[in-house]
């Protein structure tokens, strides 16, 4: 079946899961890319995501501290310790601002996101049916949503520094 290269590309999906694969590694939370956010620096996104499960608490910076991304998640996902009330409500844009801080902190990685041009991108767990996309392929892929919305994002960043420079300053 014949389809046009216009609709060929969109159909383009990106899988991602190990902080190691090249080159979409770096999309992953336990990539090491630090970067700074609320006034701490924190040494990867998941860091940065299990510790805002007790923000303003000492659990927080002992997870910010923690030895790697899977030591901060292992503390993170302990439920002895007291979970933010609003947690549910506030985890997705927990997750945006990590992701977007981490892009917006290394050039490197940010080419590749922006390079995957409109290709879907999917976390690749069978583990996690909410920021994956599951064992069964039809989880919520909120994390590959949370990408897409950031490569947009800095996409317009891009076109709106491109005006400015240009001397095409929009009001």
């Amino acid at each position: 079946m014949w389809i046009p290269a216009l609709y060929r590309e969109a159909m383009v999906t990106i899988y991602f899961y190990g902080a190691d694969e090249v080159p979409y590694g770096c999309f992953s939370n336990f990539s090491a890319h630090d970067f700074d956010l609320d006034g701490h620096r924190w040494p990867t996104s998941e860091h940065y995501f299990q510790a805002q499960k007790f923000a303003g608490t000492r659990h927080a910076d002992v997870i910010r501290r923690a030895a790697g991304p899977m030591r901060a998640a292992e503390l993170g996902r302990d439920r002895s310790r007291p979970l933010r009330r609003d947690w549910e409500r506030v985890k997705d844009d927990v997750m945006r601002r990590a992701v977007a801080a981490k892009f917006a902190a290394h050039a490197d990685i940010r080419v590749i996101l922006l390079d995957t041009g409109d290709a879907e991108i999917v976390e690749d767990t069978g583990t996690d049916h909410y920021w994956g996309r599951g064992r069964t392929g039809t989880g919520r892929n909120m994390l590959g949503r949370i990408l897409m919305r950031t490569r947009t994002q800095l996409r317009a960043d891009l076109a709106r520094n491109d005006d400015i420079r240009g001397g095409r300053k929009h009001r």
